[in-house]
This record gives C-alpha cells, sequence and structure tokens, in this order.
C-alpha cells in the first residue's frame, strides 16, 4: 500500500508541474484518399523535413506548427503526395486527399500498397497489419490472421476441439494482451476461445509489437500486444461482402455496411455467420477432425465527430457459438456415459458493449483528454466427456488519459486513471470457484523526443488489486537512430496477470488426466498472480538493393519470470498439476527478418526464429514441451499488372520436445521429441476494378499430419485417453475458395 501512495503522490505532483509548463500550437488533420478511406501509416511533414509523424488506425495525425515553414506534406505509398498551404494561427484541422499513382506525360508510376509496415520514428517497434496483408490467408478469425505474419506461432491446442492458439516469444496466448481498439478484450474465460470470435474480414488493421507495452493500457502485457482495429464507419465501404466455403463443408459469411446519418455521424453494422455440418475422419481414429456446428456475431458502431475536437464512439457486439466435438457417433441428446460414443459440448453467448469519447482542446493546443468504457457478460456450458466446465464473467473496465506538452512537442506526457472489474463464477464438475477482482490504478508516462535520432517512453503505473494488494509497473522504451537507415531499439517492463486455469488450459479437459491444484491461499484457485520481466533489442536496417527498397531486422528477448503458474503435465501422464512456480522459468528468443522486392512487384519476406524455453517442473528446469526451438519462414507475394495476386508462404518447423509417457504401456507412447516438419499455403486473388474479388487457396499442401494425434482414441473413458499432446497439424490439405465484394 506504501509502494501505491507514493505512486499517486507522484503522479499528482509530476501532473500539476507538467500543466504549468508553456504550450505548443499543433495542427491536427487526417490523410485520405479519393474514396475518402483513412490511409494508415501515410507520411505527414513540414516542407523542411521537420516533425514528421504518421497518421493512426484512422487516418487522423497531429503535428506541431512550424516556425519557418507553412507548407505542409502529406505521403503514401502508390499515391501521389500533396501539399497544402497552412495560414498562419489556422484552427481546427486540415484533410489530405491523396490520388492514387502519378501521371507525368503519358507515363503512369504506381507503387504497391504497404500490407504490412512499422514507423522507423516510434519508440515501440509496432507492426501494422493492413487488411491487404490479412487478405493474403483469406483468414477467417483472429487466430487464423497470423499465417504470413514470423512473430506470431499459430498451432492446434488439441485434436478434438479444432482450437487454434496463438504464441508470442515462445510462450501462450494469455501473456499476449489482445485489445480491441485499445481497450481490454480477450482475456479471462475468452481466453482461447475468444480469439474465434474476431471475424477476420471485420478487421481493418492489427497492431502487433513484442515485448512490454505501454503503461497506458495496463498492466497485464508479459510478452507483447496486439490490437485489433475494426472496421470505421467513417471510411469503410457502403457494403462489402465477403463468402467463404471449402470442400470439408465450412461456411462462412461477412457483411459489413455503413450508413451515414449527417457528416458528423456515421454508423455501421457487422454480420458474421458460420456453419461446419460435415464430419469427417481422414485418419481413421474414430473421432471428428474438426467440430461441427454453428457461429453467429453481429456488431453495431457509431461514431461522431465534429469541427470542435470531439471524436465520440459507441459499440455493441453479440456472440453466440454452439459446436459440438468428439467420436463420429456422437450426438447432443445421447447421455454421457461410459456405453455411449464420448462427445463435447460448448455453447458460449457473450455481450460486449463499449464507448470512448476524446476531446481536443483547441483552446490549449497540444493537450486532449479521452475516456474508455466497456462491459462484457460471457456465458458458457461445456462438456467434455463425463466433464462439464461452466463459467460466467461479467467485466468492466474504465479508464481516463490526459495527454499535454511541456514546453513543445519534444516532451509529451500522458496520465490518467482506470479501473478494472471481473466476476467469475467457475463450476468444473462438483466444484465451484467463485471470485472478484477489482483493481484500481492511475499512471504517468512521459515520451522525450530529440530530433528524429532518439526517442524515450518512460512510464509507471500502480495498481492495487482487491485480494493481492498494490503492485508497481514500470516501463521504458529506447530509440536511437544514427542515421536514415539504421534504427536501434530497447525496451523493458513488468506485467502481472491473475490466470484463469480452467479457460487458459481447456484442452487438458479433452483427456482423461486428473486436475490438481496446490493451492497457496484460500482465495480463488489458491494460487498467487503471475509476475514476470521482460527485456528486448531491436535492430533494424533500410536499404536499397537495384533501386528497391528492404528492411532487415534482428531482435532478441528475454522474458523471466518471479512467479508463474505451472501448468505441469510433465510429472505423470495421468495428471495435469498447477502450482505457483518453485524455481525458474524463462524464454528466450531471437528472430531476424528480411523484406525486400527481390523483383519488380514481387516481395520476399524471409525470417527465421529460435526459442529457448525453459521451466522447473517440480524443482527440475526442463524445456517447456511442445514448443519448437526452430523456425524457418518464407512468404512471397507478386501482383501482376492484370490485377492477378499470389502468395505463397511456406514454414518449417524444427522438432519439439514431448512430455515422458514412460508410465504408459508401450502402445500409449510418445518419443522425447517430434520430428521437424514443413507446412505450405498459397492463395491466388483475382481483383476487378477494386470492387469485385475471388480468391481460391489452400492450407497445409504437402498435406502432413501429425500421426496418433489422439492416444487411446479406441477406449476414450480409460485413463490413456489424451488429445492435448498436439505438436503438428491435426488434419491435412484443406482447400478453399470465396469472393469479396464491395460498393465504396
Amino acid at each position: 500500500m506504501r509502494h501505491f501512495i507514493y505512486v499517486l503522490l507522484l503522479t499528482i505532483v509530476g501532473n500539476t508541474y507538467l500543466m504549468a509548463q508553456q504550450d505548443t500550437p499543433q495542427l491536427q488533420g487526417t490523410v485520405v484518399d479519393e474514396h475518402k478511406h483513412a490511409l494508415v501509416g501515410a507520411s505527414v511533414f513540414w516542407a523542411d523535413g521537420s516533425n514528421a509523424v504518421l497518421t493512426n488506425s484512422k487516418g487522423m495525425f497531429t503535428i506541431p506548427y512550424s516556425t519557418n515553414q507553412n507548407r505542409l506534406v502529406a505521403t503514401y505509398v502508390g499515391y501521389s503526395s500533396d501539399t497544402l498551404v497552412i495560414p498562419t494561427g489556422k484552427k481546427g484541422t486540415v484533410m489530405f486527399v491523396l490520388q492514387q499513382g502519378v501521371e507525368l506525360q503519358a507515363v503512369e508510376v504506381r507503387h504497391k500498397i504497404t500490407s504490412t509496415f512499422s514507423s522507423s520514428l516510434e519508440p515501440m517497434k509496432i507492426q501494422v497489419m493492413t487488411e491487404h496483408e490479412l487478405n493474403k490467408a483469406a483468414c477467417c478469425n483472429l487466430s487464423e490472421s497470423f499465417e504470413t505474419n514470423p512473430s506470431v506461432d499459430v498451432s492446434f491446442t488439441d485434436a478434438v476441439t479444432g482450437t487454434k492458439q496463438i504464441q508470442m516469444l515462445g510462450l501462450a496466448g494469455p501473456y499476449i494482451q489482445i485489445s480491441r481498439e485499445n481497450m481490454p478484450y480477450i482475456r479471462g474465460l475468452s481466453s482461447v476461445y475468444g480469439l474465434t470470435f474476431v471475424p477476420g474480414p471485420w478487421v481493418q488493421a492489427i497492431h502487433l509489437n513484442k515485448g512490454a507495452g505501454s503503461v497506458v493500457n495496463g498492466f497485464e502485457s508479459i510478452t507483447g500486444q496486439i490490437d485489433i482495429q475494426y472496421r470505421n464507419p467513417f471510411v469503410m465501404d457502403r457494403f462489402f461482402l465477403n463468402v467463404y466455403v471449402n470442400p470439408a463443408g465450412r461456411y462462412e459469411a461477412n457483411i459489413a455496411t455503413k450508413y451515414a446519418i449527417s457528416e458528423h455521424i456515421s454508423t455501421g453494422l457487422l454480420l458474421h455467420g458460420k456453419t461446419s455440418q460435415a464430419r469427417h475422419d481422414s485418419n481413421n481414429d474414430g473421432f471428428m477432425d474438426m467440430p461441427v456446428g454453428n457461429q453467429v456475431i453481429a456488431l453495431n458502431r457509431w461514431e461522431l465527430e465534429n469541427n470542435k475536437g470531439l471524436h465520440v464512439q459507441l459499440g455493441i457486439k453479440g456472440t453466440y457459438v454452439q459446436s459440438n466435438a468428439g467420436q463420429m457417433d456422437f450426438e447432443r441428446s445421447m447421455s454421457r456415459d461410459t456405453s455411449n460414443p464420448w462427445g463435447l459440448t460448448s455453447d458460449i453467448q457473450r455481450v460486449d458493449a463499449w464507448a470512448k469519447a476524446g476531446k481536443v482542446f483547441e483552446q490549449k493546443p497540444g493537450y486532449s483528454f479521452g475516456s474508455q468504457f466497456s462491459v462484457s457478460h460471457h456465458n458458457q456450458q461445456s462438456q467434455y466427456g463425463l466433464r462439464y466446465y461452466d463459467a460466467q464473467q461479467q467485466s468492466g473496465y474504465a479508464n481516463g488519459i490526459l495527454q499535454g506538452i511541456i514546453g513543445n512537442t519534444n516532451h509529451v506526457f500522458k496520465t490518467g486513471a482506470s479501473i478494472q472489474y471481473d466476476s467469475y463464477i467457475e463450476d468444473f464438475n462438483t466444484t465451484e470457484y467463485e471470485r472478484i477482482e477489482v483493481v484500481p490504478g492511475v499512471f504517468g508516462e512521459y515520451t522525450f523526443t530529440h530530433l528524429s535520432k532518439f526517442n524515450a517512453v518512460v512510464g509507471l503505473r500502480g495498481d492495487y488489486h482487491s485480494q493481492f494488494g498494490a503492485f508497481v509497473t514500470p516501463r521504458l522504451h529506447l530509440r536511437y537512430a544514427p542515421s536514415q537507415q539504421w534504427t536501434l531499439r530497447a525496451s523493458g517492463g513488468r506485467g502481472q496477470r491473475t490466470a484463469n486455469i480452467f479457460a487458459e488450459n481447456s484442452n487438458l479437459l479433452a483427456s482423461s488426466r486428473t486436475i490438481e491444484i496446490q493451492s497457496n491461499s484460500s482465495y480463488g484457485y489458491g494460487l498467487l498472480p503471475e509476475i514476470a520481466w521482460n527485456y528486448g533489442i531491436n535492430i533494424s536496417r533500410s536499404f536499397t538493393l537495384d533501386y528497391r527498397k528492404g528492411v532487415i531486422s534482428i531482435d532478441a528477448y528475454r522474458t523471466h519470470f518471479e512467479n508463474q503458474i505451472v501448468v505441469d503435465f510433465v510429472q505423470s501422464p495421468h495428471k495435469a498439476v498447477f502450482y505457483n512456480l518453485q524455481g525458474e522459468s524463462f524464454s528466450n528468443s531471437i528472430q531476424t527478418q528480411l523484406d525486400y522486392e527481390l523483383i519488380k512487384r514481387l516481395d520476399v519476406r524471409l525470417a527465421y526464429r529460435w526459442y529457448d524455453v525453459k521451466t522447473t517442473y517440480n524443482g527440475l528446469l526442463q524445456d517447456k514441451p511442445l514448443v519448437s526451438k526452430h523456425r524457418a519462414f518464407i512468404n512471397l507475394a507478386y501482383k501482376t499488372r492484370n490485377n492477378f495476386m499470389f502468395d505463397y508462404t511456406c514454414n518449417w518447423h524444427g522438432a519439439k520436445p514431448l512430455p515422458s509417457l514412460q508410465a504408459n504401456p508401450t502402445t500409449y507412447q510418445l518419443p522425447n521429441e517430434s520430428p521437424d516438419f514443413i507446412t505450405m499455403n498459397a492463395q491466388i486473388t483475382k481483383t476487378w476494378n477494386e470492387t469485385f474479388d475471388v480468391y481460391i487457396g489452400g492450407e497445409n499442401l504437402l498435406n502432413f499430419k501429425q500421426s496418433n494425434p489422439i492416444l487411446s482414441a479406441a477406449e476414450p473413458y480409460s485413463k490413456y485417453f489424451d488429445s492435448s499432446l498436439i505438436w503438428g497439424p491435426v488434419y491435412g490439405r484443406e482447400l478453399y475458395i470465396g469472393f469479396r465484394y464491395r460498393i465504396k
């Protein structure tokens, strides 16, 4: 508590000082294309090259006025640049409307729109995956959106549910902070299944960064952040339709439409439907390769902007998911006993609502205030064979942020306060786990910029957990650019989170393992919160070779746990034990990546990644099972002059250590490690007049499948049954076809 009071006083005193400083006027504006679509990552700068900034996900920017220049320039790859003359003392906002292509005396010069980019001017290396990148893989949901990104690993959680999980820096998805437009989103009970609640065609952009994040966004981030930007009613197409079909019987449709109430108010409606009813058993183990069921998601959002610096967003989203899995003959109507087929049922209903408001103070340039509010209700009923798991979560979140400057825009501060509320009721078999968590907190963040060469972001927040008391979260980001080609970054920070052991490890429920919890307290599961420190460095070098640009980057990260909830399925093949770490646990990661236009219109992305992930299990430091030490990646993207696009991705996965099953009979044992394997995905897209796309593609083209993914599949009620030991693809080659239609 003493630390919390200290941070609070420090923040108050600091704010008093900061707000007393001299202000420097700033100009705000937007950059859009000829269809009024936001251009994300466009460069805006004064004609002398000073104070360069990038537009955000809504195409908006804020730039300090220049004392030497009145000409403001906006540029974007593939578009002609534009220059505006800004009158002295201009109020309000400005808008750049850029035209695609540049025509010079009958010679047309065009450039490809960059599908993934990151700013070299920001202290944090944030990769922005645009809609163009997401379309490469026809991603149907968030878990499938990273097939072309080497920084995120995608794998199956088990061989029954068909659910995919993501990993970053060698650690599971729950250690990644996943937000929706900078508000907490996929967490708690939705940690795993929640990835399927975000339809890929709804997404306008994904912002991804490794390592420590900003204290403004909370304290739960440990390995990185993924921020989802939905289609914006002001800039989205008037109508958009995406249809996806595969021969396995999976059908999906997504609709997005907007309506302008007035010049300043617009609303958008997004609809998603998915059904999969065909049952397949390609490996003849008696279990469905993927679940059958239905999914319906609807989102309505509103946006309001005026000419006085006010911006308001409102949204409400409903999700309904019903799925069945298990043995081929399983039906929901069957009684659950050992005389009937083994089956899994899952029903999820979820409602999310949120509001955001931001105000730019015109009379106090450089200052703005933003507020965020969100509530959610999550209800889930699941049954795994003879086990059942029912759970509810109610959450609320509020955050207020004040941003200002100290003297000039070289010194920027953010400060504010937040509160997170979570109520959980979980019923696992005959045991009920109930807990309420309330976490209020305050934060402050200071950004220093010296010309374009050096940035430093120092952040500190103090929070008070209603059950575990006060804690402090420091974060630091540094950037140094000795030249226009070289960029060096370093980061470090602390993260803390309360685990949800059943929701985050639901794959273990699809096994016969008994669940044991070694409690340290009487609260919740009896386990203490997880605490970790993350440190990282990144070196990037941009270059031009044969008149074509490229970037090579190398990064290294270490995540070190002070406390971790260990999921121990190593001690015995017949149980999974949860306990707080007693010893060391860490993850080391090194990745190198090259992006280059090899020949005209052919983009190449090469990457290699190495992991060293170890955890202490029952007093012995061991390699973490099911995590590959090595991964090599290649992505090729080629666009022809007549709008054919060819995308190809190849992944080589090195061997993964497997948990010992020596206590089992020989029939139900596994080797010490998996084999290495290769997966290939490809897609061909044809576009007509930027209105109609037809795409056809395939995943796992080599048809590689993990042999024997379910132990004791013939006797699912035996003590040897286990579908959670997944190291490779569960089902083989999967082809698909689809189309996109839009009205601008």
